[in-house]
């Protein structure tokens, strides 16, 4: 009985040990578009591996795929670009992604996204989403920001100085401080709530 009871466990033990060594992606479709992707489902299984995650770092374009939840992209720490856009997203959190450079999250339904830990941050297009406000003070390598057709009130660029090309038209912004930004060389604006 006693031989039984612990070949039972240690099979436990083992199952558990090789599940914790996988990504947790509860959407079927962001699993999916990882797992059929070859440059980071390395040994073609059906799962995800913490160690395949952390070491792809390229650009993941995972756009129109009907996905509702990224919860597993915090895994991919050495991410460098993410096209997420045209899916059915509500929030992002890409805190953990801290190599990321280039981020497009349109045509989504996100009403928040966070992107304060992501200091390598160039270029960041969050078009077409519910946005009430975004947070971007924490992006000082930032060169283009596209946030047109929100809900923002307010776009705080002033720790911005890289900027070249902001597109913040359709929202309902009152006022724009573009004192901090030497080098910008596109503004669109339009559509807002701002007195000239």
């Amino acid at each position: 009985m006693k031989i039984k009871l612990l070949f039972t466990i240690v099979l436990l033990t083992g199952f558990a040990a090789a599940n914790a060594q996988n990504v947790n992606i509860p959407d079927s479709e962001f699993k999916s578009a990882l797992t059929s992707n070859n440059e980071i489902n390395t040994n073609n299984d059906n799962q995800i591996q913490f160690s395949e995650a952390a070491a792809f770092t390229g650009t993941l374009d995972c756009s129109g795929q009907g996905i509702h939840n990224l919860t597993g992209i915090e895994a991919f720490t050495a991410l460098t670009g993410l096209d997420c856009s045209s899916n059915q997203l509500t929030n992002l959190n890409l805190s953990s992604n801290t190599a990321l450079t280039d981020l497009n999250c349109e045509d989504n339904h996100l009403s928040s996204i966070d992107v304060t830990n992501n200091t390598l941050l160039v270029s960041l297009k969050c078009d077409e989403n519910q946005l009430t406000s975004i947070d971007i003070s924490n992006n000082p390598a930032l060169e283009l920001i596209a946030c047109r057709e929100n809900q923002l009130t307010s776009l705080d660029l002033a720790t911005n100085p890289a900027l070249v090309f902001v597109a913040c038209e359709h929202n309902q912004i009152t006022s724009l401080d573009l004192s901090g930004q030497p080098i910008l060389s596109f503004l669109n604006c339009s559509y807002n709530q701002l007195i000239y």
